[in-house]
């Protein structure tokens, strides 16, 4: 079930980078911290709904207990803390960079997750368990989606020199800080392998750290929901003037978009993390394509060669899974 999980997370998170883009004011510094606020309040309430009633979602089991709370808290720091401090980073990218050119190479973090993951386990002596696991089709399909993914973020950058060269001293507020708006991309893809990495290790059955995919969906939610308020506050002493998210209805689909890739992706990530990590990075393909129907943007030959890589691995991924089942 790994790959239909990973799946639905791809589409999730893939429509909420349209709608992130959507609701990006490129001249609202304050752009990217009302979007935090608004992925804060959508993953604190999801949180408390999955905490408060018991079968509020399928399948799920929590383990958190009033006594171990705390320390949970603490245990899952590293991961939440990277995931929160990438996602604004990446909101603040928005401003400067469009979703097709931004979303490839922050998302070549699931590539670098894997890597890093695989190494941990080699590190811990399973690598015997993952060699035996999977299969040439993983290996192939995780590799074309890896290649599609990075060489995607190249020629995105490409593209996006030549434009800035062509308009020259016309060239458009969001161009203006020229090559340093790749600090945004860049600074999201350390950040998320950091983040990918360690969920990786904590939800994986015999390295982890006994933490359930509603525990980490719980503790990820109440600490996003912490970081919306500190921007929500920030913002309320800066401005001197309350932020009315309610009047943010883009916001609200993104963010929405968001909490419902993220259930799926932790039961992905719990059942196989070292294949749902590159696999879900393709949601940068879903943003991509959306971004050229919804926004008008045109895609190069170049571009749906990368594409169509990357959707060669998805489906060797599924072909591979599906072998498995039988």
């Amino acid at each position: 079930m790994w790959f239909i999980f990973a799946l639905v997370a791809t589409l999730g998170w893939g429509f909420a980078d349209l709608f992130y883009k959507k609701s990006t004011d490129e001249n609202d510094s304050h752009s990217h911290l009302k979007i935090a606020v608004w992925v804060g309040l959508v993953m604190g309430a999801a949180a408390l709904i999955i905490l408060l009633l018991p079968n509020s979602v399928p399948y799920m089991e929590k383990t958190l207990t009033a006594k171990t709370f705390f320390s949970d808290i603490v245990k899952y720091s590293p991961a939440s803390l990277a995931y929160i401090i990438s996602m604004v980073i990446g909101y603040a990218g928005l401003r400067y960079l469009e979703v097709s050119i931004i979303s490839p190479i922050q998302n070549a973090s699931g590539a670098f997750s894997a890597i890093a993951m695989t190494i941990f386990f080699l590190v811990r002596g399973k690598i015997g368990s993952i060699t035996d696991e999977y299969g040439v089709l993983d290996f192939a399909g995780t590799a074309l989606t890896v290649a599609g993914v990075i060489a995607l973020g190249i020629v995105e950058k490409k593209i996006s020199d030549k434009e800035i060269a062509a308009r020259g001293e016309k060239v458009e507020k969001k161009y203006k800080i020229g090559a340093l708006a790749l600090f945004f991309p860049i600074a999201y893809c350390i950040f998320d392998t950091i983040g990918t990495a360690a969920d990786g290790i904590i939800l994986d059955s015999d390295t982890g750290l006994g933490l359930s995919e509603a525990d980490v969906l719980i503790l990820y939610g109440l600490t996003f929901f912490a970081a919306g308020l500190i921007c929500w506050l920030f913002m309320l002493i800066k401005n001197k003037k309350a932020y009315n998210p309610f009047k943010d209805k883009d916001k609200a689909i993104a963010a929405c978009a968001e909490e419902f890739g993220q259930i799926f992706y932790v039961f992905a990530m719990a059942r196989n993390p070292v294949l749902s990590a590159p696999m879900i990075a393709c949601y940068c393909i879903v943003s991509v394509i959306l971004g050229r129907i919804v926004l008008k943007e045109k895609l190069k030959k170049s571009q749906y060669a990368c594409v169509i890589t990357v959707i060669a691995g998805v489906i060797l991924l599924g072909i591979s899974e599906g072998l498995s089942e039988m």
